[in-house]
Order: C-alpha cells, then structure tokens, then sequence
C-alpha cells in the first residue's frame, strides 16, 4: 500500500501536502481503497475559513457516504473541478490528480498535530 514520506496524514485518512503556506488535501490509498469506488465528491465550502477537523465535503463511493475532515485551520482557497467529470480519479491516484482541496493555512503550527508516514502506517497496520 502506497504511504508517500513527503506528506502529511489524520487519523481521518486525509493526505496533506504543504508548500509555504498552503495545504493540498485529499484521502489516502487506504480511505479510497476501505469506500470502494467513487462516485461523487462534493465540496460546498470553497472560499470559506473552516477550523481544523470541520466538516469540509463528502465523499460518496457505491458502499458509503463519509465525511471529509479539515486537517488544518484555514481558508478553502480551490477545489480540484476535474473530480466533478472524474471522480474516480480519487481511487486511480489518489496522492497525485484524486487532490480534493487547497487550503491558505491560517495557523502553521497545526502543521506539528499530522501524523508523519511512519506513525500514519501503524495506525493502520501497514
């Protein structure tokens, strides 16, 4: 199962990248692979400023509907629009183009409270 070093993970299976001060979001190989295929992303809080571990969208995959969880404070700065056509891509790379969000990170030190690669694998069992 693929857990990239570069990045950052939640508990909620959330993958973060952060270049300067902004958060590219989106789920793990592990969160898309536990809901099966995906068939709708829905983010409705674009250009909104949302607490860490707030609600920011849905996933929606043919078992499940899930939440999707803010890894960090901030304003919801971009949506990846493609995931509207394709939101499959999310189960065929999901750390590359399946990225859901960006985020204009408001307090940085936030970024110390993910989890690195290594303690996201024990949490699951990697």
């Amino acid at each position: 199962m693929s857990i990239p070093a570069n990045l950052k993970y939640t508990k909620d299976h959330e993958w973060v990248s952060i270049d300067g001060d902004v958060a590219t979001v989106g789920i793990t190989h592990f969160a898309q692979k536990e809901l099966g295929d995906i068939v709708y992303v829905e983010v409705e809080t674009l250009d909104q400023t949302l607490s860490k571990d707030e609600v920011f969208g849905t996933v929606e995959a043919v078992k499940t509907v899930s939440d999707l969880f803010l890894p960090l404070t901030g304003e919801i700065i971009a949506f990846n629009d493609d995931l509207e056509s394709a939101p499959e891509t999310v189960n065929s790379d999901p750390y590359g183009a399946g990225w859901m969000i960006k985020i204009k990170i408001a307090d940085a030190s936030e970024i110390d409270t993910l989890l690195s690669d290594a303690t996201y694998k024990q949490l699951i069992g990697a």
